[in-house]
């Protein structure tokens, strides 16, 4: 809080404006956590702010380093010119980050040393194991359609702290257009490691696509530097392997 002295008074900020202020800027920031790339427009809507409202959290945060503008080409445009979009800023990512993931970082490095790649791997593969049985019963009561089992999965993985949602897609010519989905990640709750250990991010592809039970492709990461975490997800499988059998193998 900030103090400001006089030769007579001593003014302080009005507590509940502050504390106001300050809940609303942590849910835009966590907005644009969410829904990023965002545009202003989009979240003052999402919010029920008004654009000058909205423009001012979106000043502070981006000030502030926990947000940052990208520039974004719409769908459909062509060659015009992109649009504005927020993301959550690198330092952002940090700052929301776990401090114990610097320490969690350094014992991941004296596994390799101690026993190998084939250590670390194992590790990591016996993790995302223990995540995959933890989301299967859920996933699974969804049924055999890809798109309810994409939309269990994005509330799993947002309880988890991935900041998760999914957006329907149509690719291909308009004659032989395929749906698909993209699913983004806009959180990464062990980033600092994964940038360490791809291995980490190699294994979450690989509990995806064995849930949804079907081939997907990650876009971007994260770790690699990207804004979002962005898998590429069919929501139709070939005739001959539709329907489940049982848990497909790792």
């Amino acid at each position: 809080m900030t103090v400001e002295h006089s030769s007579t008074t001593v003014n302080q900020p009005q507590t509940v404006e502050e504390s106001t202020e300050s809940t609303t800027r942590s849910r835009v920031l966590n907005a644009v956590l969410e829904h990023g790339p965002v545009s202003a427009r989009d979240l003052g809507r999402r919010m029920d702010l008004t654009p000058a409202a909205i423009r001012r959290h979106l000043d502070a945060l981006e000030r502030d380093r926990f947000i940052e503008v990208t520039m974004v080409r719409r769908r459909g445009s062509g060659a015009g010119r992109p649009a504005r979009r927020y993301v959550v800023a690198p330092e952002g990512h940090e700052r929301l980050g776990n401090d114990y993931l610097g320490i969690a970082a350094d014992a991941l490095d004296a596994l390799r040393d101690l026993g190998g790649e084939q250590a670390l791997r194992a590790f990591v593969d016996q993790q995302f194991e223990h995540m995959e049985r933890r989301y299967r019963p859920t996933v699974e009561a969804a049924g055999d359609d890809v798109a309810e089992r994409l939309d269990v999965l994005v509330r799993l993985l947002s309880a988890d702290g991935y900041a998760a949602s999914a957006n329907t897609v149509k690719v291909g010519p308009s004659r032989h257009r395929v749906l698909s989905a993209q699913l983004c990640q806009g959180h990464c709750p062990v980033q600092e490691i994964a940038t360490k250990h791809p291995e980490f991010c190699e294994a979450e592809t690989r509990m995806i696509a064995s849930l949804l039970d079907v081939d997907i492709r990650r876009l971007s990461t994260l770790a690699a530097g990207a804004h979002v975490c962005n898998t590429h997800v069919p929501l139709s499988r070939p005739q001959q392997t539709a329907g489940r059998t049982g848990t497909p193998g790792r």
